[in-house]
């Protein structure tokens, strides 16, 4: 017999099915007894009679666990109180392993104690969610980039050259010669633009922050589009879309995993465009109206962020930020160079930056003397000005934080729940 997936159950109402997965939770009464079976997709009500099943299988089911894997095989029936609307009165069971000393049972667990068992903590009933809403999220950005006709460009993990400052590389010894984990593919991705047009990048990215914050992972994904002939409305637009491609997707897909983590909806269903914007400049002056000690040219924190990711009640563009703070590649503003066209991405509820982004130096003077300018040495970007040398066109490109965004479509605390296994400081296993 076909084996069914819990979500698609309601495919198959009346009908005699077989299911595989393990007791998450069991209650015995009597000569009955309700399992409440996850595989995977989903949690389904299981009704299991004794004089429906083998003396041997029964037995089995009083001596198994939770977490023991089980394979059911019954008629699915429509039920509105089971979890998710329908429930399987089992003619079969096997307890294909009886699992000893769930150490995760129903009481209270300390966050460090599920840090340390986080191969097993995956499975509960809130982190399942959470890892198919991220892959929902994963999805939907690689068939939005792809709709519009972006190719995905892979670009390499071990570089030589810093994309964010020289402060947070984690150096690696490659045979000999000082390497780096890649901060971002940005810069290979502008190469890619200008041999495909239009590409983007997806992949993990390495920051030595010494930061520990609810926002601050060391290792985190990232998908990253880099277009030719792209200045910097379009980038914004582009933002615009995606994101909110984003959002309409997780609310399609996983109206049920949004309910198993009681996230509110209302305000993901506001994200429509357009954003608003607000200036660097703007911004600061809101801040210091509102008691912030921050003074223009300084780089923006958590604390200002989060205020003025709550003023708006949609995603917000932070544009405009002083060439100073921000990366030696962003196009400075024609109409005042000590501002860039760079532009981060606020999104509401507190989250604060999902995306950077900015217009490109396409100018090959203008980029070198940025980066005498940032003190960078010339010998290790030969290639990445060689970009400017031939056939050099305006372009533009942003990076998007998929654990910040699934953070905040979740509405999470903390960002280590949003991947399966965060490296954060002094944190490296599981």
């Amino acid at each position: 017999m076909e084996t069914v997936s819990v979500k698609d159950v309601g495919r198959h109402e009346g009908e005699e099915i077989q299911l595989k997965g393990w007791i998450h939770t069991k209650r015995e009464k009597g000569k009955i007894a309700f399992v409440v079976m996850r595989d995977g997709s989903g949690f389904i009500q299981i009704v299991l009679e004794q004089e429906k099943l083998e003396p041997e299988q029964w037995n089995q089911l009083h001596e198994a666990s939770l977490e023991s894997s089980i394979i059911v095989r019954g008629l699915a029936k429509s039920e509105p109180r089971a979890p998710g609307g329908y429930e399987i009165h089992a003619s079969f069971l096997e307890v294909f392993h009886t699992t000893k000393d769930w150490p995760l049972g129903r009481k209270e667990h300390g966050i460090e104690f599920l840090e340390d068992n986080r191969h097993l903590w995956i499975r509960s009933k809130r982190e399942s969610a959470i890892l198919r809403i991220r892959n929902t999220i994963e999805n939907a950005m690689i068939q939005f980039l792809s709709d519009n006709g972006f190719y995905r460009f892979d670009t390499p993990i071990i570089t030589t050259a810093a994309a964010e400052g020289t402060t947070t590389l984690f150096e690696v010894d490659y045979h000999g010669d000082k390497a780096y984990l890649s901060q971002s593919g940005q810069l290979y991705a502008e190469a890619g633009a200008m041999a495909l047009g239009k590409v983007y990048t997806f992949g993990p990215t390495f920051r030595a922050e010494k930061s520990k914050t609810r926002r601050h992972l060391l290792e985190f994904w990232m998908i990253e589009p880099e277009a030719a002939w792209f200045q910097y409305e379009d980038n914004l637009q582009l933002q615009e879309q995606f994101v909110t491609y984003i959002v309409k997707r997780v609310l399609s897909e996983n109206e049920a995993d949004l309910s198993i983590l009681e996230r509110p909806l209302e305000p993901l269903q506001k994200v429509e465009p357009p954003f608003p914007r607000i200036t660097y400049t703007d911004a600061v002056d809101l801040l210091k109206k509102n008691g912030f000690d921050v003074q223009w040219g300084d780089d923006l924190g958590s604390p200002e962020e989060t205020f003025l990711a709550n003023y708006f009640d949609k995603p917000v563009f932070l544009t405009h930020f002083p060439a100073k703070i921000k990366a030696f590649y962003m196009q400075p503003d024609p109409e005042n160079p000590d501002v860039v066209l760079a532009a981060d991405l606020l999104a509401p509820e507190g989250y604060g930056e999902i995306i950077g982004g900015s217009e490109r130096i396409h100018d090959y003077d203008l980029l070198l003397q940025k980066m005498k300018e940032f003190n960078l040495n010339e010998e290790q970007y030969q290639w990445y000005l060689d970009l400017r040398r031939y056939g050099s066109v305006p372009h533009s490109g942003f990076g998007i934080g998929l654990e910040r965004t699934v953070a905040w479509i979740c509405k999470l605390d903390h960002i280590r729940e949003t991947i399966p296994f965060p490296r954060m400081l002094h944190k490296l296993t599981p």
